[in-house]
């Protein structure tokens, strides 16, 4: 996992995408959403912001 975002850094230098970073941040962000809701007490409250 620490190759992967070492890598990924190594990237955005190399080729100057650093417009990709927010990008990046919400895909985790909401991945992280969709694994805490399933079978979680938060999971009614996720479901009222979409």
């Amino acid at each position: 996992m620490l190759e992967l975002i070492k890598e990924l850094v190594l990237f955005f230098k190399a080729h100057k995408r650093y417009a990709l970073i927010p990008v990046l941040a919400i895909l985790l962000m909401l991945g992280a959403l969709v694994v805490l809701g399933q079978g979680s007490a938060i999971a009614p409250f996720i479901y009222t912001l979409f």
